[in-house]
């Protein structure tokens, strides 16, 4: 990988639906495949991230969301590319989700979550996360 390749750059949709966190598996013949992750994607120009998040949602498990709050980009660089997440949390509309592009889904809670293997791009999302949907004592 060159030092001067740009940074795909990916958004992610953060999909909550009475306290349960959408997640999905990527198809075993993609990069990084049988890892969990949130539904998304690289942007179509002139999308924002937010509009490509929620786009993804639906092309990949029919989920209907709104887009409620942008987080902060996380950067990664793998050995083989470079990653530039942009997580969108999102409020569910409609649908259970469907396997439209995805090998598998749930909709979990936050120790179902940390259960989970996530790419190591996602670790510190996954965490957060998973600390955010636990049931206050």
């Amino acid at each position: 990988m060159s030092a001067d390749e740009p940074a795909l750059e990916i958004a992610l949709a953060l999909c909550l639906r009475d306290g349960r966190l959408l997640v999905t598996r990527r198809k075993p013949d993609a990069h990084l495949g049988g890892f969990w992750e949130f539904p998304g994607g690289k942007r179509v120009l002139p999308e924002t991230f937010t509009a490509c998040a929620l786009r993804e949602l639906a092309e990949e498990t029919g989920v209907q969301a709104r887009a409620v709050r942008e987080r902060e980009p996380i950067a990664w660089e793998y050995p083989e590319r470079r990653v530039l997440l942009h997580p969108v949390e999102c409020a569910w509309i409609a649908g259970e989700g469907e396997l439209l592009e995805v090998a598998d889904l749930r909709w979990v809670s936050g120790e179902e979550l940390r259960a989970l293997a996530f790419p190591p791009a996602n670790a510190a999302l996954v965490q957060d996360l998973a600390e955010t949907l636990a049931p206050s004592a």
